[in-house]
Protein backbone atom coordinates (compact mmCIF):
# COMPACT_ATOMS: atom_id res chain seq x y z
CA UNK A 1 0.00 0.00 0.00
CA UNK A 2 1.38 3.43 -0.89
CA UNK A 3 1.14 6.02 1.87
CA UNK A 4 0.98 9.64 0.81
CA UNK A 5 2.76 11.86 3.28
CA UNK A 6 2.94 15.65 3.63
CA UNK A 7 6.69 15.80 3.22
CA UNK A 8 8.54 18.74 1.78
CA UNK A 9 11.92 19.60 0.38
CA UNK A 10 13.09 20.48 3.86
CA UNK A 11 12.70 16.88 4.96
CA UNK A 12 15.27 15.78 2.41
CA UNK A 13 18.16 16.41 4.76
CA UNK A 14 21.44 16.92 2.92
CA UNK A 15 19.67 17.15 -0.46
CA UNK A 16 18.17 13.65 -0.57
CA UNK A 17 15.47 12.99 -3.17
CA UNK A 18 12.05 11.68 -2.23
CA UNK A 19 10.50 8.75 -4.02
CA UNK A 20 8.05 9.70 -6.73
CA UNK A 21 5.40 7.51 -5.12
CA UNK A 22 5.32 9.72 -2.02
CA UNK A 23 4.11 12.96 -3.55
CA UNK A 24 4.15 16.02 -1.25
CA UNK A 25 0.73 17.28 -0.26
CA UNK A 26 1.71 20.50 1.45
CA UNK A 27 2.01 23.74 -0.46
CA UNK A 28 5.52 25.07 -0.98
CA UNK A 29 6.80 26.95 1.99
CA UNK A 30 6.44 30.70 2.12
CA UNK A 31 9.23 32.88 3.39
CA UNK A 32 7.29 34.38 6.25
CA UNK A 33 10.04 35.11 8.73
CA UNK A 34 9.53 38.52 10.31
CA UNK A 35 12.36 40.81 11.25
CA UNK A 36 12.80 41.30 14.98
CA UNK A 37 15.05 43.34 17.17
CA UNK A 38 18.19 41.53 18.16
CA UNK A 39 17.72 40.04 21.59
CA UNK A 40 20.48 40.28 24.18
CA UNK A 41 22.68 37.23 24.37
CA UNK A 42 22.48 35.40 27.68
CA UNK A 43 26.07 34.50 28.40
CA UNK A 44 26.37 30.85 29.35
CA UNK A 45 27.88 29.94 32.67
CA UNK A 46 30.02 27.38 30.91
CA UNK A 47 29.90 27.95 27.20
CA UNK A 48 30.60 25.02 24.91
CA UNK A 49 34.12 25.09 23.54
CA UNK A 50 34.47 25.42 19.80
CA UNK A 51 37.30 24.04 17.71
CA UNK A 52 39.01 26.33 15.22
CA UNK A 53 36.79 26.71 12.17
CA UNK A 54 37.92 26.45 8.60
CA UNK A 55 35.77 27.07 5.54
CA UNK A 56 35.41 23.80 3.65
CA UNK A 57 32.29 24.59 1.63
CA UNK A 58 30.44 27.49 0.05
CA UNK A 59 28.40 28.08 3.21
CA UNK A 60 28.29 31.75 4.28
CA UNK A 61 29.65 30.83 7.71
CA UNK A 62 32.88 29.12 8.83
CA UNK A 63 32.56 25.33 8.92
CA UNK A 64 34.91 23.13 10.96
CA UNK A 65 36.75 20.43 9.05
CA UNK A 66 35.95 18.10 11.95
CA UNK A 67 33.03 18.99 14.27
CA UNK A 68 34.34 19.60 17.79
CA UNK A 69 33.78 17.07 20.57
CA UNK A 70 32.34 18.82 23.60
CA UNK A 71 33.32 17.75 27.11
CA UNK A 72 30.11 18.95 28.73
CA UNK A 73 27.03 16.72 28.79
CA UNK A 74 24.42 18.01 26.36
CA UNK A 75 21.71 18.34 29.02
CA UNK A 76 24.02 20.55 31.10
CA UNK A 77 25.07 22.52 28.03
CA UNK A 78 21.42 23.29 27.27
CA UNK A 79 20.98 24.72 30.75
CA UNK A 80 23.82 27.14 30.06
CA UNK A 81 22.80 28.25 26.58
CA UNK A 82 20.07 30.33 25.02
CA UNK A 83 19.73 30.62 21.27
CA UNK A 84 19.86 34.16 19.88
CA UNK A 85 17.23 34.54 17.14
CA UNK A 86 17.92 37.51 14.89
CA UNK A 87 14.74 36.87 12.88
CA UNK A 88 11.51 35.74 14.47
CA UNK A 89 8.55 34.12 12.82
CA UNK A 90 6.74 30.88 12.01
CA UNK A 91 8.08 27.70 10.49
CA UNK A 92 9.48 28.11 6.96
CA UNK A 93 6.95 25.56 5.70
CA UNK A 94 3.26 26.25 5.19
CA UNK A 95 0.73 23.85 6.64
CA UNK A 96 -3.04 23.87 7.25
CA UNK A 97 -4.53 24.11 10.75
CA UNK A 98 -4.42 20.79 12.54
CA UNK A 99 -7.55 18.71 12.97
CA UNK A 100 -7.94 15.21 14.38
CA UNK A 101 -7.09 12.25 12.13
CA UNK A 102 -8.92 8.91 12.58
CA UNK A 103 -7.66 6.86 15.51
CA UNK A 104 -6.17 9.85 17.31
CA UNK A 105 -7.13 12.17 20.13
CA UNK A 106 -6.17 15.81 19.65
CA UNK A 107 -4.47 17.18 22.76
CA UNK A 108 -2.67 20.36 23.72
CA UNK A 109 0.67 20.02 25.44
CA UNK A 110 2.69 22.86 27.04
CA UNK A 111 5.68 23.40 24.75
CA UNK A 112 8.96 25.12 25.32
CA UNK A 113 11.43 25.10 28.19
CA UNK A 114 9.08 27.10 30.39
CA UNK A 115 6.00 25.07 29.38
CA UNK A 116 4.13 28.24 28.37
CA UNK A 117 3.47 27.56 24.69
CA UNK A 118 0.27 25.57 23.91
CA UNK A 119 0.95 23.19 21.01
CA UNK A 120 -1.17 20.53 19.31
CA UNK A 121 -0.30 16.84 19.41
CA UNK A 122 -2.06 13.61 18.46
CA UNK A 123 -2.21 10.65 20.82
CA UNK A 124 -3.48 7.22 19.80
CA UNK A 125 -6.84 6.24 21.30
CA UNK A 126 -6.34 3.84 24.18
CA UNK A 127 -7.96 2.58 27.36
CA UNK A 128 -6.29 4.53 30.16
CA UNK A 129 -7.70 2.17 32.78
CA UNK A 130 -6.13 -0.93 31.23
CA UNK A 131 -2.74 -2.37 32.16
CA UNK A 132 0.08 0.09 31.35
CA UNK A 133 1.40 -0.17 27.79
CA UNK A 134 4.71 0.82 26.16
CA UNK A 135 4.72 4.23 24.49
CA UNK A 136 6.52 5.86 21.57
CA UNK A 137 7.08 9.57 21.08
CA UNK A 138 7.41 10.02 17.29
CA UNK A 139 8.84 13.27 15.90
CA UNK A 140 7.69 14.06 12.36
CA UNK A 141 9.84 15.11 9.42
CA UNK A 142 9.80 18.49 7.74
CA UNK A 143 8.64 21.74 9.33
CA UNK A 144 4.87 21.14 9.28
CA UNK A 145 2.53 18.35 10.35
CA UNK A 146 -0.25 16.57 8.46
CA UNK A 147 -2.55 13.56 8.54
CA UNK A 148 -0.10 11.61 6.38
CA UNK A 149 2.37 11.60 9.24
CA UNK A 150 -0.28 10.07 11.48
CA UNK A 151 -0.95 7.30 8.97
CA UNK A 152 2.57 6.05 9.63
CA UNK A 153 1.78 5.57 13.32
CA UNK A 154 -0.61 2.64 12.68
CA UNK A 155 2.25 0.16 12.93
CA UNK A 156 3.03 1.24 16.46
CA UNK A 157 -0.62 1.12 17.51
CA UNK A 158 -1.10 -2.34 16.01
CA UNK A 159 2.05 -3.51 17.84
CA UNK A 160 0.53 -2.46 21.18
CA UNK A 161 2.17 0.93 21.73
CA UNK A 162 0.56 4.17 22.81
CA UNK A 163 1.94 6.74 20.38
CA UNK A 164 2.13 10.53 20.44
CA UNK A 165 2.99 12.71 17.44
CA UNK A 166 3.55 16.34 18.48
CA UNK A 167 3.67 19.43 16.34
CA UNK A 168 6.23 22.12 17.13
CA UNK A 169 6.40 25.87 17.60
CA UNK A 170 5.36 27.99 14.64
CA UNK A 171 3.99 25.03 12.66
CA UNK A 172 0.57 24.91 10.99
CA UNK A 173 -0.39 28.43 12.09
CA UNK A 174 0.49 27.92 15.74
CA UNK A 175 2.24 30.39 18.01
CA UNK A 176 5.95 30.40 18.68
CA UNK A 177 9.12 31.26 16.80
CA UNK A 178 10.87 28.68 14.62
CA UNK A 179 14.50 28.31 15.70
CA UNK A 180 15.81 25.43 13.57
CA UNK A 181 16.14 22.40 15.88
CA UNK A 182 17.07 24.11 19.17
CA UNK A 183 13.83 25.39 20.75
CA UNK A 184 12.03 22.60 18.90
CA UNK A 185 14.09 20.17 21.00
CA UNK A 186 12.59 21.83 24.08
CA UNK A 187 9.13 21.21 22.60
CA UNK A 188 10.00 17.55 22.01
CA UNK A 189 11.19 17.20 25.61
CA UNK A 190 7.99 18.78 26.88
CA UNK A 191 5.96 16.39 24.71
CA UNK A 192 7.92 13.51 26.22
CA UNK A 193 6.98 14.64 29.72
CA UNK A 194 3.34 14.90 28.66
CA UNK A 195 3.21 11.42 27.11
CA UNK A 196 5.19 9.76 29.88
CA UNK A 197 2.67 10.94 32.48
CA UNK A 198 -0.49 9.98 30.61
CA UNK A 199 -2.63 7.36 32.39
CA UNK A 200 -2.03 3.98 30.81
CA UNK A 201 1.62 4.62 29.83
CA UNK A 202 4.32 2.39 31.28
CA UNK A 203 7.12 4.82 32.20
CA UNK A 204 9.64 1.99 32.17
CA UNK A 205 8.87 1.23 28.52
CA UNK A 206 9.03 4.70 27.02
CA UNK A 207 10.71 5.08 23.60
CA UNK A 208 11.48 7.78 21.04
CA UNK A 209 11.72 7.74 17.23
CA UNK A 210 11.64 10.31 14.46
CA UNK A 211 12.22 10.81 10.75
CA UNK A 212 14.39 13.34 8.90
CA UNK A 213 14.16 16.62 10.84
CA UNK A 214 12.33 14.61 13.49
CA UNK A 215 15.20 12.13 13.56
CA UNK A 216 17.59 15.00 14.22
CA UNK A 217 15.36 16.15 17.10
CA UNK A 218 15.11 12.58 18.43
CA UNK A 219 18.90 12.47 18.75
CA UNK A 220 19.06 15.83 20.54
CA UNK A 221 16.21 14.85 22.86
CA UNK A 222 17.75 11.48 23.74
CA UNK A 223 21.01 13.23 24.63
CA UNK A 224 19.06 15.41 27.07
CA UNK A 225 16.90 12.90 28.96
CA UNK A 226 16.65 9.14 29.24
CA UNK A 227 14.37 6.97 27.10
CA UNK A 228 14.32 3.17 27.04
CA UNK A 229 15.68 3.24 23.46
CA UNK A 230 15.81 5.58 20.46
CA UNK A 231 15.50 5.06 16.70
CA UNK A 232 16.35 8.16 14.61
CA UNK A 233 15.49 7.63 10.93
CA UNK A 234 17.42 9.54 8.23
CA UNK A 235 18.62 11.96 10.90
CA UNK A 236 21.18 14.73 10.53
CA UNK A 237 24.02 15.06 13.03
CA UNK A 238 25.76 18.19 11.70
CA UNK A 239 24.03 21.60 11.77
CA UNK A 240 26.76 23.23 9.67
CA UNK A 241 25.96 20.88 6.83
CA UNK A 242 22.19 21.20 7.10
CA UNK A 243 22.12 25.00 7.25
CA UNK A 244 24.82 25.22 4.61
CA UNK A 245 22.22 23.70 2.26
CA UNK A 246 19.19 25.49 3.70
CA UNK A 247 20.58 28.93 4.50
CA UNK A 248 17.15 30.57 4.32
CA UNK A 249 16.06 28.55 7.34
CA UNK A 250 18.66 30.18 9.58
CA UNK A 251 17.03 32.44 12.17
CA UNK A 252 19.88 32.44 14.70
CA UNK A 253 23.13 34.42 14.82
CA UNK A 254 25.36 32.45 12.45
CA UNK A 255 28.40 34.45 13.56
CA UNK A 256 28.24 32.57 16.87
CA UNK A 257 29.65 29.05 16.32
CA UNK A 258 27.99 27.87 19.54
CA UNK A 259 24.65 28.09 17.73
CA UNK A 260 25.79 25.32 15.37
CA UNK A 261 27.45 23.28 18.11
CA UNK A 262 24.24 23.19 20.16
CA UNK A 263 22.28 21.90 17.16
CA UNK A 264 24.84 19.21 16.21
CA UNK A 265 24.55 15.84 17.96
CA UNK A 266 27.95 14.82 16.57
CA UNK A 267 29.48 17.30 19.03
CA UNK A 268 27.84 15.59 22.01
CA UNK A 269 27.65 11.93 20.94
CA UNK A 270 28.73 10.52 24.35
CA UNK A 271 25.70 12.29 25.88
CA UNK A 272 23.29 9.71 24.40
CA UNK A 273 21.40 8.24 27.34
CA UNK A 274 19.88 5.09 25.84
CA UNK A 275 20.52 2.33 23.28
CA UNK A 276 20.20 3.87 19.82
CA UNK A 277 19.67 2.51 16.31
CA UNK A 278 20.30 4.80 13.32
CA UNK A 279 18.30 3.89 10.20
CA UNK A 280 18.66 5.10 6.63
CA UNK A 281 17.31 4.25 3.16
CA UNK A 282 19.38 2.48 0.55
CA UNK A 283 18.48 5.07 -2.10
CA UNK A 284 19.39 8.13 -0.06
CA UNK A 285 22.82 9.45 0.78
CA UNK A 286 24.64 6.84 2.87
CA UNK A 287 25.88 7.43 6.39
CA UNK A 288 28.59 10.05 5.83
CA UNK A 289 31.86 10.62 7.69
CA UNK A 290 30.20 12.70 10.40
CA UNK A 291 27.58 10.00 11.04
CA UNK A 292 30.42 7.50 11.40
CA UNK A 293 32.27 9.96 13.65
CA UNK A 294 29.09 10.32 15.73
CA UNK A 295 28.89 6.54 16.17
CA UNK A 296 32.62 6.30 16.97
CA UNK A 297 32.33 8.99 19.64
CA UNK A 298 29.19 7.43 21.13
CA UNK A 299 30.82 4.00 21.35
CA UNK A 300 33.90 5.54 22.98
CA UNK A 301 31.55 7.08 25.54
CA UNK A 302 30.04 3.71 26.39
CA UNK A 303 26.81 4.10 24.42
CA UNK A 304 25.11 1.08 22.83
CA UNK A 305 24.59 2.22 19.24
CA UNK A 306 24.20 0.61 15.83
CA UNK A 307 23.23 1.58 12.27
CA UNK A 308 21.30 -0.16 9.53
CA UNK A 309 20.43 0.48 5.89
CA UNK A 310 16.88 -0.42 4.80
CA UNK A 311 15.44 -0.54 1.27
CA UNK A 312 13.96 2.74 0.11
CA UNK A 313 14.35 6.43 -0.58
CA UNK A 314 14.47 9.16 2.05
CA UNK A 315 10.67 9.21 2.35
CA UNK A 316 9.92 5.72 1.11
CA UNK A 317 12.01 4.08 3.83
CA UNK A 318 9.71 5.26 6.63
CA UNK A 319 7.19 2.38 6.78
CA UNK A 320 9.99 -0.17 6.87
CA UNK A 321 11.88 1.94 9.40
CA UNK A 322 8.82 2.03 11.67
CA UNK A 323 8.65 -1.79 11.50
CA UNK A 324 12.37 -2.04 12.23
CA UNK A 325 12.03 0.36 15.18
CA UNK A 326 9.28 -1.83 16.63
CA UNK A 327 11.61 -4.84 16.47
CA UNK A 328 14.36 -2.82 18.14
CA UNK A 329 12.05 -1.55 20.88
CA UNK A 330 10.78 -5.05 21.57
CA UNK A 331 14.38 -6.24 21.89
CA UNK A 332 14.75 -3.60 24.60
CA UNK A 333 11.78 -4.56 26.72
CA UNK A 334 8.75 -3.10 24.95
Amino acid sequence: MVIFMPFSRRQMIFGLSATAALAPSLAPFAARAQSAAVQPVVAPAAAPSVAASKPVSEAPFPTPEVPPLEKMDYAAARQNFRTNLLRKGPSPEAGPPLGTPPGATRVTYPGGPDRSLPLVAWVSNHDASAAPKPAVLFLHGGNATGDGHWELMKGYVEAGFIVMLPSFRGENGQAGNYSGFYDETADALSAADYLENLPGVDKNRFFIAGHSNGGTLALLASMTRRFRAAVPMSAGVDAWRYFGRYEKEIRFDWDDPREFVMRSSVCFAPSLKCPTLLLRGSEERPFDQNHLLFIERAVAGGVSIDKKILPGTHNGVVPGAVAESIRFFKSHGA
